[in-house]
């Protein structure tokens, strides 16, 4: 799936340092190479428990938790009962956990990540479900546990959250639904994976543990607070109010457990990321919501995105190539310089491309920078360093294929907008594990990265501005981003060019070229 998955897995940032192998009736032991990495493809299926722990020289403990089933016993009666699911069917991914534990933040990063790279994905809070049955919020009594209308009324949300779900994944063809509420009792759970089992459906439960009084009043603080519940509400009769709310939950709470629920599918998550529990991964789908859950994190940081000064090809209107970069260009890597010194970023690192504008551009910091080939601008293939104006002229079909589908049109010889998602993907994993990162890349590079960080459709990414000697400084808030631009002050050729209206293969050259902007 990804070059650098064995990145995902990693304990204290440290390289996982031993892997016990297993061998099972009619499979061989893991290969010798994965007792330094383990790839995608080791991350284990049915029913093998992976026990991930975040302590110094740790590394990945594998547990089997089979169990011998007779004929007649009641995990085959059960199996027996049990829908059968094609490969491709949907998934259900269904969070577990207190309030206050990450279970939303969890579910809007999974959807935004999914969508991205290209697997449609839909949220259903049963909270908002809940917010729009009763309008008003008064107080924690309401999710009392011996508060029957309550009870009812919630349970009256779930069902028409799930209900959605079902038209979401057997009507408007969407592939994966996100089932965002706390599920914490094992009756709900069960009910929840009979209603999958009715539609065909895969189940992925993700548990979020959290003990840390102090990470839990920094969620309650940051994130509760900004609720609809609790608008016009003082800060600390809110606070209360909540930690009741928590409290009306705590005594029913059944955490996933590895005996009793050794036959579902799920990651626990304590404590933010210091120790993982995954069991019983089942297809791509799950092995990928695993491996970018392993590699998320909570820590304040700021994402500086820029691309490079401008190139001698910018000038003269023309796309792709190597080119250095133009006088102009050289200055704003001077201003890059001095904008970076007056940020005063802690321990921030440097990525570019493998191409000569971007490390020009990062060689006037004087600072290390790291290359990634990854970061590379896309393959314009048969129409690198071409004008669109010779495009035009030269390749008229493809010039009006590309406007009506640019996201998903591929250049001969070249690539599409789509493909170069998949190769961003191991960056974004990268940068979802870093803190400070500056990267100097091209437009259409950032133009995914902002997407993704955006949450930007694949019909506006190919869209999306990204100006020359202009920074883009992203800061991960609770649900989303806040975006700051800031352009240095150093004139720059305009390289944007919208849809045009008419993307018809027998247009005008006129109206083919009516959105391309000036150059020399």
């Amino acid at each position: 799936m990804l070059a650098s998955c064995h990145q995902a897995l990693k304990c204290d940032d440290s390289r996982v340092s031993a892997l016990k192998s297993h061998t099972d009736a009619g499979r061989s032991s893991l290969p010798a190479s994965c007792a330094q990495c383990v790839p995608c493809a080791a991350v284990p299926t049915s029913p093998l428990l992976i026990h991930t722990d975040h302590y110094a020289g740790g590394g990945l403990r594998f547990r089997d938790t089979r169990t011998m089933r007779g004929s007649g016993g009641a995990d085959s009666t059960r199996n027996l009962n049990r829908t059968v699911c094609m490969t491709n069917c949907p998934t259900l991914i269904v969070t577990v956990g207190l309030p206050a534990r990450g279970k939303t933040y969890i579910s809007k990063k999974l959807t935004r990540y999914l969508n991205w790279i290209g697997v449609p994905t839909k949220e259903f809070n049963v909270g908002q479900y809940r917010r729009e049955c009763l309008k008003i919020y008064k107080s924690f009594e309401f999710f009392r546990p011996d508060n029957e209308e309550g009870l009812r009324i919630r349970k009256q949300c779930a069902s028409a959250a799930l209900e959605d779900v079902r038209h979401y994944l057997g009507v408007e063809g969407g592939q994966v639904a996100v089932f965002d509420a706390t599920n914490t009792t094992r009756e709900r759970r069960e009910t929840i994976t009979r209603f999958a089992e009715q539609n065909g459906y895969k189940v992925f439960f993700v548990e979020s543990v959290c003990e840390d009084p102090d990470i839990i009043e920094q969620n309650i603080v940051q994130v509760k607070l900004g609720s609809p519940d609790y608008t016009n509400c003082k800060t600390e009769e809110a606070v209360e109010d909540f930690m009741m709310r928590i409290k009306c939950y705590e005594n029913s709470y059944q955490t996933l457990d590895e005996v009793l629920d050794r036959e579902l599918s799920y990651i626990k998550i304590i404590d933010v990321g210091r120790q993982y529990l995954v069991n019983r991964v089942l297809d791509h789908i799950q092995s990928r919501i695993v491996y970018y859950l392993m590699n998320t994190h909570i820590t304040p940081r700021s994402i500086y995105l820029c691309r490079h000064g401008e190139s001698d090809l910018n000038v003269k209107g023309r796309i792709g190539g190597d080119s250095g970069l133009s006088p102009r260009g050289k200055e704003f890597g001077k201003r890059l310089k001095q904008f970076i010194l007056e940020q005063n970023i802690k321990e921030l690192k440097v990525w570019t491309s493998q191409m000569k504008r971007t490390i020009q551009t990062a060689e006037a910091l004087g600072a290390p920078y790291e290359q990634w080939k990854a970061l590379n601008e896309i393959d314009a293939g048969v129409c690198e360093e071409m004008m669109y104006e010779e495009i035009q002229d030269h390749f008229p079909l493809e010039f009006a294929l590309r406007d009506q589908d640019k996201y998903r049109y591929r250049y001969p010889k070249g690539e599409s907008y789509e493909d170069l998602v998949q190769r961003l993907e191991p960056v974004i994993m990268e940068l979802e594990r870093q803190e400070n990162v500056l990267v100097i890349c091209h437009q259409a590079v950032m133009r995914c990265l902002l997407a993704y960080f955006l949450d930007n459709s694949a019909e506006k990414l190919p869209y999306l501005k990204c100006p020359l000697h202009t920074v883009m400084k992203l800061t991960p808030v609770a649900y989303g981003c806040k975006v700051e631009s800031i352009f240095l002050n150093v004139d720059a050729v305009n390289t944007h060019r919208d849809r045009p209206e008419n993307v018809h293969i027998h247009r005008t050259s006129e109206d083919a070229l009516q959105t391309v902007p000036a150059h020399l």
